[in-house]
């Protein structure tokens, strides 16, 4: 099939109703005509006087916008926005108000997610915990969000989600806020002997010299090897979460797309693996993404050691910040968990526009009977689902 932008997908779902629409005059259509030429590349539909669109996978432009500008995170890289297109099927795309015959100075990265159980939405960004828009004042936003926010708001079926990690869109008409989160960053410009006293005495420093009298042995990478550690964790956790496993496939594609940018780092015990994370690494952040243990080796101080071994390691290449990720504000246990690190806490907002009642994706398999059936299915069964479900949840 050819491929299709957000705004020409959008602008598709409208035309029955347009073609029932009274024909128009002579000037209104060479009106029309005459603002088609303003429209970038693949935008049917949408008259766009000041915004373009541009392949972030494979334009250099955009390749090097990222590399320079101080707000882009892991998530804006052509090797994320890959990831997502080879696992999920998602085509990802940037709308720039920049011109064709100048570098790119801004943008905003979309993906449209087109599903039967959970409906249509275009999302800043699937499966990313966070996605600042890279525009420098509002009206350069402004004009990027009406390309993707005009047709929706004709098309009720149809909602646009942001995931910014600082602004704030209030005053972005349309936009409301839909869900919060927390986020913990911890500096890493310190001293390794003052981070380490930053650390919660009894849960975190004892716990890994705990490990550390066990034995506890430490490898990282991104060998076939340690990403089947990884993900045999990874299914023991998410069942004890009563959750889906994410698809082997979307962590294969990761480490094929990211390469030296993502490192799992695994705590094991005598070969027995104890507690297993996943990071990413964009310019001088670190990104804690994933994590996962053996819960009947939880008392040796695994999971306190092997965070504690990945900021050392961070820390010996000059990173200067861990980004440990969003936090749903009702897991109490998790905000507390990277509370005990120094880190600081912020407010993450996710806005959406049209659509009001709108379903969640995870309320198609959050309720009770269903969570119930993940706690004691087999492995087969959790991570064969997850394959098939994940595509729905973006």
């Amino acid at each position: 099939m050819p491929k299709r932008s957000i705004a020409g997908s959008l602008s598709s779902e409208v035309k029955s109703q347009e073609t029932m629409r009274p024909s128009v005059s002579s000037e209104t259509k060479e009106k029309r005509a005459s603002e088609a030429d303003l429209r970038g590349p693949g935008m049917r539909g949408l008259v766009l006087r000041s915004a373009r669109e541009i392949d972030p996978i494979h334009d250099p432009g955009w390749r090097d916008f990222i590399e320079w500008h101080p707000r882009a995170s892991i998530f804006h890289t052509p090797g994320w926005l890959e990831a997502l297109r080879r696992t999920y099927g998602y085509r990802p795309l940037v709308l720039t108000t920049s011109r064709h015959s100048q570098e790119v100075t801004n943008g905003v990265v979309f993906c449209r997610v087109s599903s039967w159980l959970t409906g249509t939405r275009i999302v800043s960004l699937p499966f990313s915990d966070h996605c600042e828009p890279l525009v420098d004042g509002d009206e350069a936003l402004r004009s990027i969000l009406a390309a993707v926010s005009g047709d929706s708001g004709r098309n009720g079926r149809v909602y646009v989600e942001m995931r910014p990690l600082e602004m704030d869109m209030a005053s972005f008409a349309g936009f409301s806020k839909s869900q919060s989160f927390c986020v913990h960053r911890l500096d890493l410009g310190l001293g390794l002997p003052d981070i380490f006293g930053g650390f919660h005495k009894d849960c975190v420093r004892r716990k890994i010299r705990r490990a550390e009298r066990e034995g506890l042995s430490y490898e990282a990478g991104r060998s076939p090897e340690l990403v089947e550690k990884f993900y045999r964790l990874l299914v023991l956790t998410r069942r004890r979460q009563l959750l889906l496993p994410q698809p082997l496939a979307w962590f294969k594609n990761l480490v094929a797309c990211l390469g030296e940018r993502l490192k799992i780092h695994v705590v094991s015990r005598q070969g027995q693996s104890v507690a297993s994370i996943l990071t990413l690494t964009h310019k001088s952040t670190i990104v804690y993404k994933y994590g996962c243990s053996d819960k009947q080796f939880s008392n040796l101080g695994g999971t306190q050691m092997i965070f504690w071994k990945m900021i050392q390691d961070a820390k010996r290449i000059g990173l200067q910040q861990l980004d440990m990720g969003r936090s749903d504000w009702n897991n109490l246990g998790l905000v507390r968990f990277k509370d005990r690190w120094g880190a600081a806490r912020s407010n993450l907002s996710y806005w959406r526009y049209g659509a009001a009642r709108a379903p969640r994706a995870e309320a198609c398999w959050n309720s009770r009977i269903v969570r119930s059936v993940f706690g004691h299915a087999p492995g087969g069964f959790l991570t064969t689902t997850g394959a098939l479900m994940y595509r729905h949840m973006g």
